[in-house]
Formats: C-alpha cells, sequence, structure tokens
C-alpha cells in the first residue's frame, strides 16, 4: 500500500467521522430548521455530478468517501422534507382566547 492510498484511507475515516454527529442528531431531534433547502439540494445536484468523475476512477478510498456524502446528503434532503414543521396561520379560533379572570379577592381597577 503507497502513502497516496493510506491517506485517502486515513481521510475518509476522519471525514466519516466528522459527518456523523450532525447525522445522528438530525436523526435524533428531527430538528433541521438551521438547514436550507437551497443548500441541501445544490449539495444533492453536486454529488450527482461528481459522481461521473469519482466513479470514473478506480475502486480506492474516494469511493467510500463520496458514497457516504452521497448518502449522507440525500438523507438530509429527505429529513428536511419530512420532518419540516407546517406554518401555520393562527387559526381565528386561536385569536379569541378568553380574557384572564381575576380572583375575586383582588378589585378590578377602572
Amino acid at each position: 500500500m503507497d502513502l497516496a492510498v493510506l491517506a485517502g484511507i486515513l481521510s475518509t475515516g476522519l471525514f466519516t467521522m466528522s459527518y456523523l454527529p450532525m447525522l445522528v442528531k438530525a436523526a435524533r431531534t428531527r430538528d433541521l430548521s438551521s438547514y436550507s433547502f437551497g443548500n441541501l439540494a445544490i449539495t444533492n445536484v453536486g454529488n450527482a455530478v461528481h459522481s461521473v468523475y469519482v466513479f470514473s476512477l478506480p475502486l480506492g478510498p474516494i469511493w467510500f468517501l463520496h458514497t457516504f456524502y452521497l448518502v449522507a446528503s440525500a438523507l438530509m434532503l429527505i429529513w428536511f422534507y419530512r420532518f419540516r414543521t407546517v406554518r401555520r396561520e393562527p387559526s381565528s379560533a386561536s385569536l379569541r382566547r378568553p380574557a384572564p379572570r381575576l380572583p375575586s379577592s383582588v378589585p378590578a381597577a377602572h
């Protein structure tokens, strides 16, 4: 094994370990509000285009790293849609809350 392949194996492991906490947190909390659709979409398109180059190379550590990035970015995009919260306008019923009642021992201010 030459130095370049060893460096590729080591860097693949390091990049994967650095990415895993983000994936675990997103899966656990289902909170992807800090991510934007645009960024996730561009990442997925970029990874798809980059696949043409990577998979034209001989099998090596870059294949594993790129496959990890493909899966991770696709998961993040899927989770972004699946776990997103739908923002709705407040209903008229929620706007008509009754006024708080004062205890009978407290005189009402005029």
